[in-house]
């Protein structure tokens, strides 16, 4: 069963309304805060009693099995105020007796209150916990709730924040083209340009991005998937090929002995990057694979993938060494090895293609989710 605790450690609501304590049930709560409001419209705690009652009410229509008490301790020194709250919650403990273990969710107003956290969690768990911020329309506190309002509205952060992060990105921009002549400005350029991109970060709304990747790489850890360690080795293989298509079109560069028409260079580049790059694919295919099967949502026409990965990687090759010159690190084919290429890289992927449709209609797969 869980407890809706309500906690007023002054004892503001004995003080002012004469109400004894502690106060078991939706019904009773309630009533409690509306003499308490009567008594004294300013009081905080009012709100951590309808806050209270307003969290029972949710978790009861979750179906939730659910109580909401108010305990009270003394308006005097924490130690006792701790000991006549302990004192109220067995009382309320004792009233439920409902033979299954009670957690506690506990309702305050400050950090003062959840000094008590101590006392409740000697006697039951604390599920969570909720402070209640009132929000009054007065000095600073409005300004920080017009603020916090300004940034939680998708269309006045879309107009305000995003023309006001571009402004202050501009000294940077200057201070980066002027080479840090000047340490001071520098150092300017650095802090407006944070504020800069923290305005522009928020203005686009790109928190929620942010935490929807944070919670997909976290699922991903927790869940064991495949994938996130084949998508890190495809990453670096990628980059090895990029390195590795660069030195290419220098190698090509310097049997040609000058400078490369665009077309040779793009050959060269291609030559060099696309057997890492299809080692890459066929490293995150067979990773997506995996996770498909374990997910139980296998199929044998996924396994075409690196099929029809290599098939691509060896046309690829061919055709760029073909327009290409001897060179290190250059397999440089003629016209017979090409039409040889290009015929294996087509069988690769009709063969694979007809073999794993045979093998879906003979042998048995998981159903699609």
């Amino acid at each position: 069963m869980l407890l809706v605790l309500c906690v007023d450690l002054d004892d503001d609501l004995g003080r002012k309304t004469g109400i004894p304590t502690p106060v078991i049930g939706d019904e009773d709560v309630t009533e409690a805060a509306v003499a308490l409001a009567t008594a004294d419209p300013e009081d905080s705690d009012v709100n951590v009693l309808f806050q209270g009652v307003n969290v029972h009410d949710e978790l009861a229509a979750e179906g939730e099995a659910v109580e909401v008490a108010a305990v009270t301790g003394v308006d005097g020194a924490d130690v006792k105020a701790n000991r006549a709250v302990g004192k109220e919650v067995d009382r309320v403990l004792a009233e439920l007796s409902t033979g299954e273990e009670v957690s506690a969710v506990v309702i305050t107003d400050g950090a003062q209150d959840e000094s008590v956290l101590p006392v409740i969690r000697s006697r039951m768990p604390i599920d969570g916990m909720r402070r209640v911020v009132v929000r009054q329309a007065q000095d600073l506190e409005s300004l920080y709730y017009t603020i916090k309002q300004v940034l939680a509205d998708p269309e006045t952060r879309g107009t305000i924040l995003v023309p006001l992060g571009v402004l202050l990105l501009i000294y940077p921009l200057v201070v980066v083209a002027n080479l840090f002549d000047v340490a001071g400005a520098a150092v300017l350029g650095i802090l407006s340009g944070g504020v800069g991109l923290y305005s522009l970060f928020r203005g686009l709304g790109l928190e929620e991005t942010v935490d929807g990747t944070a919670e997909t790489v976290r699922n991903v850890l927790y869940t064991g998937r495949v994938t996130l360690v084949t998508y890190v080795v495809a990453l670096a293989l990628v980059v090895v090929g990029i390195v590795q298509g660069v030195d290419t079109v220098d190698a090509v560069r310097g049997v040609r002995g000058g400078s490369l028409a665009a077309g040779t260079a793009l050959a060269a580049f291609v030559h060099g990057l696309v057997q890492w790059l299809s080692v890459a694919g066929v490293t995150s295919s067979l990773g997506q694979i995996t996770d498909e099967y374990l997910a139980g949502r296998f199929r044998w026409r996924y396994l075409n993938a690196p099929f029809y990965v290599a098939s691509i990687a060896v046309v690829l090759f061919a055709v760029s060494g073909f327009f290409l010159p001897e060179a290190p690190g250059v397999t440089a084919l003629g016209l017979s090895e090409l039409a040889m290429a290009l015929a294996a890289g087509t069988l690769i992927g009709v063969l694979s293609t007809l073999a794993f449709a045979v093998a879906e209609s003979q042998l048995p797969s998981a159903e699609p989710v």
